[in-house]
């Protein structure tokens, strides 16, 4: 079974940077949609990056132009890089998988996830900007 792990989270002071990584056991299947979310206190869940299968990658306005999600080459692992972090930043952040979206886009893996669930989530990690 598939399990990711992300770490790299911490405190850091508005204006600064924090690259996230998840680590896949066994990377999810090759067709996967595989993103980024965050969960602020008092707030629902929500997506921020993701990358598709084909590389392509989208962003929520809430962090375009600050953060950047990539993949390692060798298919095991998946960053964000964040720069200048706000304190509105401040949130646990996962990062996920599914497998059945047929368009790695957030509508699609929005939908996904509130009738189904994704395939795959990571426990999380703290990223507390002040």
């Amino acid at each position: 079974d598939v399990q990711l792990v992300e770490s790299g989270g911490g405190s850091v002071q508005h204006g600064g940077s924090l690259r996230l990584s998840c680590v896949a056991s066994t990377w999810p299947h090759t067709r996967s949609c595989m993103g980024w979310y965050r969960q602020a206190p008092g707030k629902e869940r929500e997506a921020i990056a993701l990358f598709g299968s084909d590389g392509s990658t989208s962003y929520d306005d809430s962090v375009k132009g600050r953060f950047i999600i990539s993949k390692e080459h060798t298919n095991t692992t998946l960053y964000l890089q964040m720069n200048n972090l706000k304190s509105e930043d401040t949130a646990v952040y996962y990062c996920a998988a599914d497998s059945r979206v047929v368009e790695c886009s957030f509508w699609s893996m929005n939908i996904q996830n509130v009738h189904y669930g994704l395939n795959y989530w990571g426990k999380g990690t703290q990223v507390t900007v002040s």
